[in-house]
């Protein structure tokens, strides 16, 4: 993976988009404090919803995205959540992201055309070893 589909510093992005991606992880960092890591992804996407309408932040839970190929519809794709029609927000609880979950959230980024894309996995002790905020790959050209 080219750096661009690893990550980005905040700096790099425009401020309306770090700051929401700031208060999207500090929603996530307090479900994680409340309930710790070894429930089903489920259970946090749950959470998240709730975390997400306290702090009165749009969203959209299993958004549908359309997929086309050579410019025909072949299907669509549900995303965990498209926050403020900004931030596509994956969840995952798993031993150990890899690069098959990064490039999920970029192949949602390509297929959204959004820019932004945050991977957190809740499986972990501390919520930073589980995050991966992640551009699209476009997004400097």
């Amino acid at each position: 993976m080219d750096s661009h589909a690893r990550g980005i510093r905040k700096s790099q992005l425009p401020p309306e988009l770090d700051i929401l991606s700031e208060r999207i992880i500090s929603a996530a960092m307090d479900v994680h404090r409340a309930l710790g890591p070894g429930y089903l992804e489920s259970i946090y996407e749950q959470a998240m919803v709730v975390e997400l309408e306290l702090r009165h932040i749009p969203f959209v839970r299993q958004g549908v995205v359309s997929l086309t190929y050579k410019g025909v519809r072949i299907g669509e794709q549900r995303l965990d959540f498209i926050v403020a029609d900004a931030i596509i927000l994956e969840l995952k609880a798993v031993d150990v992201l890899s690069n098959v979950h990064q490039a999920q959230v970029i192949s949602y980024l390509k297929a959204s055309g959004l820019k932004l894309g945050l991977l957190l996995n809740f499986n972990v002790s501390l919520l930073r070893h589980g995050l991966r905020r992640l551009v699209h790959p476009d997004y400097y050209k």
